[in-house]
């Protein structure tokens, strides 16, 4: 198995493809691809039909997905708010790739049957195929997506992120093959010779205590540990230091257990943003599901807060015995990046401390895809890294 990523500021588009794929080509020492996933910024939206033949042109990949980006990441490098193609090209030996295009009226249910779900993708269960999924923010229910696919290939890791750069239905660009979509989801399912581990790093740290949920309604939280959530949330202000007490004004979000166990630390959490307050009942609505005798914690985010965590994650995931990564994706989201951190190719360079010269590619999304102890959910605010490597 073999991967290389390139990213090209070249313009037009396809003196960008050109030479993001010439840098592509060299690394492969003249073996075909079986994969490019190609991502492209929206500073070429004039011209985001030409991609998938310019690509084919250049490297003539068995297979080929990718979509409009608000910004590319590739070649150890995070191309934001300028022109920018991002090209990751992959030789995948004893690997089956099989791309779906799903449109929202095509799409099965949650409820559906996992061989609906068979029939939609083109892949069956049993052979436990990892999923890269694009789906369109406007036009497609990316939570149901991934919700289905987790009931039906409950053994399947899925990684992914929504396309970006457009601001209304149809101002996306998804590819697949030769075919450009303005609308629904793309994806490939890969089984055989591959080995998918996922990295999401949700960017955020706990603060107060956990708690269990004693009474809620829905996503409508009212109390924890018996007491009122607002009253605790009021508390946890009053004890925090000036640092904090900013970042609770904007950068407040609730985290939920995924998996009870003695003691809990960044990562066990599923990040969910607080959608409102009501100071009379002082109940705390919640981006998410609530039940009663859910552990729950509030959490904060800021640069440092998110720089500490994805080093966490991924130190954690580099000190696993796994072999050595071939290549990677990683989906990172729109408010990351450099207007976060105040410098470029933050999480590129982190990500490279920790696993060495892996290529790694992808794009600046309206949303990220990736697990959470064995659940998959579509996040904001996150990097999500999906990490190749071969079985033998």
């Amino acid at each position: 198995m073999r991967w290389i990523s390139a990213v090209s500021t070249a313009t037009p588009l396809e003196a960008a493809v050109r030479e993001a794929a010439d840098a592509v080509a060299a690394g492969l020492d003249g073996a075909t691809p079986d994969l490019v996933a190609a991502f492209v910024s929206e500073h070429h939206q004039r011209e985001y039909e030409r991609l998938p033949a310019l690509v084919r042109a250049a490297l003539a990949p068995r297979f080929a997905l990718g979509c409009s980006a608000g910004g590319v990441i590739g070649g150890g490098r995070e191309l934001e708010r300028q022109a920018g193609v991002s090209l990751t090209a992959a030789v995948l030996p004893g690997v089956d790739v099989r791309p779906f295009h799903l449109e929202s009226d095509a799409q099965p249910s949650r409820a559906a049957a996992a061989d609906a779900w068979e029939r939609a993708t083109g892949v069956a269960a049993a052979r436990r195929p990892a999923f890269v999924l694009l789906p369109d923010p406007f036009t497609f229910d990316a939570e149901t997506l991934v919700a289905g696919l987790d009931a039906a290939y409950p053994a399947s890791p899925k990684i992914g992120g929504l396309a970006s750069g457009g601001r209304e239905p149809g101002a996306n660009a998804l590819y697949l093959g030769d075919a450009v979509h303005r609308s629904g989801a793309v994806g490939i399912a890969l089984a055989g010779n591959l080995e998918l581990d996922t990295v999401v790093a949700q960017g955020c740290r706990p603060i107060g205590e956990p708690m269990f949920v004693t009474r809620a309604d829905q996503n409508v939280l009212h109390a924890l540990d018996g007491k009122p959530a607002l009253a605790v949330l009021q508390q946890l202000v009053a004890e925090a230091d000036a640092r904090d007490r900013q970042l609770f004004a904007s950068s407040l979000f609730l985290g939920v257990v995924m998996q009870e166990q003695e003691a809990y630390r960044q990562g066990d959490f599923l990040i969910r943003n607080l959608l409102g307050i009501d100071g009379k009942s002082g109940a705390i609505a919640v981006g998410a599901a609530l039940r009663t005798g859910m552990v729950v914690q509030f959490h904060l985010r800021d640069a440092a807060t998110s720089a500490q965590d994805l080093d966490a994650v991924l130190s954690r995931y580099g000190e696993d015995p796994h072999e050595r990564p071939a290549g990677s994706l990683i989906f990172s989201c729109l408010g990351r990046g450099e207007q976060l951190y105040g410098t470029p190719d933050h999480d590129t360079r982190t990500f490279q401390r920790h696993l060495g010269r892996v290529p790694l590619g992808g794009f600046f999304c309206n949303g990220e895809i990736g697990p959470v102890h064995g659940r998959t959910f579509l996040h904001g605010y996150t990097s999500a890294f999906g990490v190749f490597r071969s079985l033998g």
